[in-house]
């Protein structure tokens, strides 16, 4: 019962993020278990990511699914930033 609320703050912090990089004209896709993130470009079909998001010891954070993090959780556009960058970089 204790992953429960893990997994309900996990999904919270994964909707807010994906709101945000959709209003950057990404596609966010929430993946249930476990919960991520799968985005992509929609103009740039084979160039996608999955992202998480996992609890450290200061905090929420996102995470490229290499496992470097992209930035605290409660901080979604800051994230959602550092990842257009690199979607774009890629592209």
């Amino acid at each position: 019962m204790s992953a429960m609320p893990r997994e309900h703050t996990r999904t919270y912090y994964l909707g807010k993020l994906a709101a945000e990089l959709e209003q950057r004209g990404l596609t966010a896709t929430l993946r249930a278990n476990p919960p991520a993130l799968r985005i992509s470009d929609p103009d740039t079909a084979l160039l996608a990511e999955t992202i998480d998001c996992v609890p450290l010891p200061e905090g929420w954070f996102y995470r490229w699914s290499w496992g470097e993090l992209v930035g605290l959780a409660d901080d979604p556009a800051l994230a959602a930033g550092r990842i257009v960058r690199v979607l774009a970089a890629g592209g």
